[in-house]
């Protein structure tokens, strides 16, 4: 079991430990003041990765080989200026312009790999460092897709890819999930690239692109590593489950009290045991009656158990980001955070929760370490 945990915030990087038996505590902070938005470790040596969103001054990303004691500022990626005179625009009439906005997803490739390091940003650029992020070149075949120009974005004004999961079998096939823009995968790499969206839906969209792939909102994406057949995803319309490689996703109805929500993450031996952390969606995006609790599945989404010992259970209105509930290698240790500044951690698998904190700043991330 992991006994520390990273927590980016709009505020720093907080980092808390496990203290004795069953007890946690803050015990440190770096990048105070800066906003945080994404913290990443890579399992094959170790090393930490800290995202930064300065605003007006971009984003910045840093790594440490010390567990947090120092930070070397690295490369960020670079987007193509746009043809003389192109202007891209959102279905707002927003422009979307090429350049980096945001980090929002970290992924290593394999051990196979070493080295290589994908990044999702803002506004729906991927991608891939062969130095451990020193520099990065971007996966332009995805980029200059026709189909790329569709892509909505989602809370964020802009599209995005926040969801990268490489195939633990095959470090060639990497599936990429876009805010308002669906589900992408590769086989060769990152040379082609094809929509794999069949079963879902989007019942905000027009009838004629309710089943569209650039329709799709899915909100957070991960494949189980022991059985990398089984996808879930946590969309703006519903909960989906792949057991096909993500060839067909089926939808799972009927979950209290709400199947709403940003987060998911699958237990990493049994594909048929996720959780999800539910809303109310659009307009309001708050938790369903004031109530924070958590869902957990073990059956493959057959049935729903909603968890709540130990969360607030009134006047609470807790919003849970994509990245902020994380699970680690053992599938019993769970942790998550809000917008509010609290964050929860069990021990078992959910049935239970202990508050870490509740007067951090806004929680855009958390992971285990």
């Amino acid at each position: 079991m992991s006994d520390q945990l990273l927590i980016s915030t709009r505020k720093g990087l907080f980092s808390a430990r496990r203290q004795g038996k069953g007890g946690w505590a803050l015990e440190g902070v770096s990048f105070l003041g800066d906003n945080v938005s994404l913290t990443h470790q890579d399992p094959r040596d170790g090393a930490w990765y800290a995202a930064l969103d300065h605003g007006h001054f971009g984003a910045k990303l840093h790594r440490s080989r010390d567990r947090g004691a120092t930070w070397a500022e690295i490369g960020v990626p670079a987007y193509p200026a746009p043809p003389e005179g192109h202007v891209e625009k959102d279905f707002l009439g927003r422009e979307i312009p090429w350049r980096l906005i945001r980090f929002w997803c970290l992924a290593p490739g394999l051990a196979s790999q070493p080295g290589l390091l994908w990044a999702g940003t803002l506004p729906g650029g991927l991608f891939w460092s062969e130095d451990h992020g020193d520099t990065w070149q971007m996966v332009e075949s995805l980029w200059n897709m026709p189909e790329r120009r569709k892509w909505m974005g989602g809370g964020a004004d802009a599209p995005g890819i926040h969801s990268i999961c490489v195939d633990p079998r095959d470090g060639n096939r990497v599936a990429v999930a876009v805010s308002s823009g669906g589900v992408w995968i590769t086989t060769d790499l990152g040379r082609t690239w094809t929509a794999h969206t069949k079963g879902m839906r989007a019942d905000y969209a027009p009838p004629e692109l309710v089943e569209a792939p650039e329709s799709q909102d899915p909100h957070r994406m991960v494949q189980c590593p022991a059985a990398p057949d089984t996808y879930w995803v946590q969309h703006h319309n519903g909960i989906f489950r792949s057991t096909d490689n993500a060839m067909s996703w089926t939808e799972i109805t009927e979950v209290k009290p709400s199947v709403f929500g940003f987060p998911v993450v699958v237990h990493p031996k049994d594909p048929d045991t996720a959780w999800f952390v539910p809303a109310i969606k659009d307009e309001r995006r708050i938790p369903a009656e004031g109530r924070v609790v958590v869902n957990r599945t073990r059956d493959g989404g057959r049935t729903f158990e909603t968890l709540h010992k130990g969360l607030p259970q009134a006047w609470a209105y807790d919003l849970v980001y994509r990245h902020a509930l994380d699970l680690d290698a053992s599938g019993e240790r769970l942790a998550f955070g809000s917008t509010t500044g609290s964050v929860w951690i069990s021990e078992d698998g959910g049935d239970s929760w202990l508050t870490l904190a509740e007067h951090l700043p806004p929680v855009h991330a958390v992971a285990f370490v």
